[in-house]
């Protein structure tokens, strides 16, 4: 959605209108809130057409992990939080509301069983169901909200970020919680709000097992308590951890979640070296594979398990289908040696995509060429309509090319192609100061090389960095692969320690606040958010506002692809690739609904355990 909007004569504007007392205007309570479509699913429905309602409550489903972790405090932007416990996707915490896996941007009442809003979407209230209880038996309130959201703003970059337009959360019923917004018009807002993880304010201010008093503002690796399906059953520090279903579960014949949560324990055991993690399910400890890898998808999968049929394989698009990518090198603007343009443009070409899908990935990737690539939103050819009014408006804040380029990036293949795209580098270098002495590309003012490092996540991505490298090395430029543990990399990350690095965003069909996080001016020196670039951008700053407060589905289509264009022609990033299909393996004696849901694989909430191998 998620996975903020404004135009230049708007801005002064929108930044002084804040909320007037809630006045007596009657407001309808909804069942479910549809972001792009009106609901399908009328209120009362018995369960949705997904699911399995005769799915078995057995078994045990056995997942890998990679790294480690050291918290179950889902709350605090510290650390690294157990698999199964991310918010949006915990077993044990729960929202106010559940997307449908069947619609796009369509949410259901869980912890909430209402929602209301005004026209102008200045505030949101959510009547939380009275048969809603924690793990405890004790219900969940509006106090738990309120605490809720409180913490998650307080303690955690990235929410600090997202809901930087949600004024307050407060209690006005005895079941009632109303969100109150500093700007009118952001559809987006009440569909956020009902994203929040709701953790128990009673638990965590009481005293743990030591006596002393939890603190939610550290992680722990004390089990939490939610009112979600699952508890955490056993665990072993940043190796193991063990989720049960529970018999008492008060949301467990919901309408929501008919079909759900299946599976009796879920188990995630975790690896440091990607080769253990596959030995483990060659040998049937791990019952499902997510493959990411292309080459390792043709040549690895020619094991006994997967030649006698226990063993499924799958290729499926569902969860692509409403998902657009930026999979890319990204440049750290906050060092100075980014801040040029053409040095950024530079890199671009240097990178050989066509040789690398030739040779590493079996011709299975396609080149990114779009920050919402996959889906209508993502802009081509040139400007015209809506959207070349909207630039038109824009014209001395945007780069010229924005009218008379369309994007394109950089094509090699050959070697012919490659020397071509090297020389242009070295054009664009020589233009922003740069020159070649010797083996070395040195700035010519300071005699400083240009060199910087890539930090890198998981050495699996260095059969892409290093052939990078080399070719940086061509043209003189020294870049040096850093392959560093999970840990380490997440705490870079959040505080921005790297030159380069490789990162994916996912964008939704409905872009909205979460733009201003990934390449706003007010998310650039706010550690843990996901302005990786660094951008800072007056113009990009009011693309977004216009993304925003889009008025209608043809304004939101045409202000993102303006944004776009935009954010292509800067070079902020140098755009890589992605596939168009989810790539399955899993073994037999877990099965799914025949027809899964149009957007997900529905993995693991609606698939079952069967009893033997078939």
């Amino acid at each position: 959605m998620a996975v903020m909007r404004l135009g230049a004569g708007f801005l002064a504007l929108l930044l002084s209108v804040f909320v007037s007392p809630v006045t007596a205007q009657e407001l309808q309570w909804r069942h479910a809130i549809g972001i792009i479509e009106a609901p399908k699913y009328p209120q009362g429905f018995a369960h949705f057409n997904y699911v399995n309602v005769n799915a078995p409550k057995a078994g045990e489903l056995k997942l890998s992990a990679e790294g480690t972790y050291d918290s179950f405090n889902p709350v605090v932007g510290k650390g690294q939080l157990a698999a199964g416990l991310v918010p949006r996707l915990s077993l044990v915490t729960e929202t106010l509301l559940k997307p449908s896996m069947d619609e796009d941007g369509t949410s259901y009442g869980l912890l909430a069983e209402a929602v209301a809003y005004p026209d102008d979407y200045s505030f949101a209230k959510f009547r939380l169901r009275p048969d809603a209880k924690w793990a405890d038996g004790q219900p969940v309130t509006p106090e738990d909200v309120v605490f809720s959201f409180e913490k998650f703003k307080e303690l955690n970059p990235m929410y600090t970020s997202y809901y930087s337009h949600v004024l307050k959360a407060e209690k006005t019923g005895e079941r009632e919680v109303t969100f109150t917004f500093d700007q009118k018009g952001n559809k987006e807002l009440p569909a956020i709000v009902g994203e929040i993880d709701i953790v128990p304010k009673h638990w965590w201010e009481a005293n743990g097992p030591d006596g002393k008093p939890r603190d939610i503002a550290k992680t722990t690796l004390e089990p939490i308590m939610g009112s979600g399906p699952y508890r955490i059953a056993a665990f072993s520090p940043g190796a193991s951890v063990r989720y049960e279903l529970r018999d008492d579960y008060w949301g467990k014949n919901l309408n929501v979640n008919i079909g759900y949560n299946n599976f009796k324990t879920v188990n995630y055991t975790y690896f440091n070296d990607d080769n253990v993690e596959f030995e483990a399910f060659r040998a049937g400890n791990i019952d499902y594979w997510y493959e990411t890898k292309a080459a390792h998808w043709a040549t690895a999968f020619d094991f006994p398990g997967v030649k006698d049929g226990h063993v499924i394989r799958e290729e499926l698009p569902n969860p692509f289908r409403t998902t657009g990518i930026m999979q890319a090198m990204v440049p750290n603007m906050r060092r100075p040696i980014f801040k040029d343009e053409r040095v950024r443009k530079a890199l671009s070409y240097a990178f050989d995509f066509e040789e690398l899908n030739r040779t590493v990935f079996y011709n299975s990737y396609k080149r990114v060429n779009s920050f919402f690539w996959g889906t209508e939103l993502a802009s081509s050819g040139l400007p015209k309509d809506k959207e070349l009014a909207i630039l038109e408006g824009l014209k001395d804040e945007v780069p010229k090319e924005v009218f008379t380029q369309p994007f394109e990036n950089p094509v090699g293949g050959t070697p012919e192609k490659q020397r071509d795209n090297l020389r242009k580098a070295v054009g664009l270098l020589k233009q922003a100061g740069y020159d070649l002495r010797g083996n070395k590309m040195v700035n010519v003012a300071t005699g400083e090389p240009l060199k910087f490092e890539i930090l890198l996540p998981n050495p699996t991505l260095e059969v892409v960095a290093v052939p990078y490298a080399n070719s940086l090395r061509k043209i003189g430029i020294e870049a040096s692969i850093r392959t560093v543990d999970s840990s380490q990399y997440i705490n870079r990350l959040r505080s921005f320690d790297y030159d380069m690095t490789w990162t994916v965003w996912a964008q939704t069909r409905n872009p909205g606040n979460e733009q201003r996080q990934y390449w706003g001016s007010t998310s650039v020196n706010k550690e843990g958010s996901r302005n990786y670039a660094g951008i800072a951008d007056p113009a990009i700053d009011k693309l977004i506002d216009m993304v925003i407060f889009a008025k209608s589905r043809d304004d939101l289509v045409a202000s993102t692809r303006a944004l776009d264009r935009v954010l292509l022609a800067h070079h902020y990033v140098v755009p890589m690739y992605y596939g168009s299909t989810a790539r399955l393996a899993y073994w037999s004696r877990l099965t799914r609904p025949a027809d899964l849901p149009t957007y997900s694989t529905g993995f693991p909430d609606i698939w079952w355990s069967k009893t033997s191998l078939q």
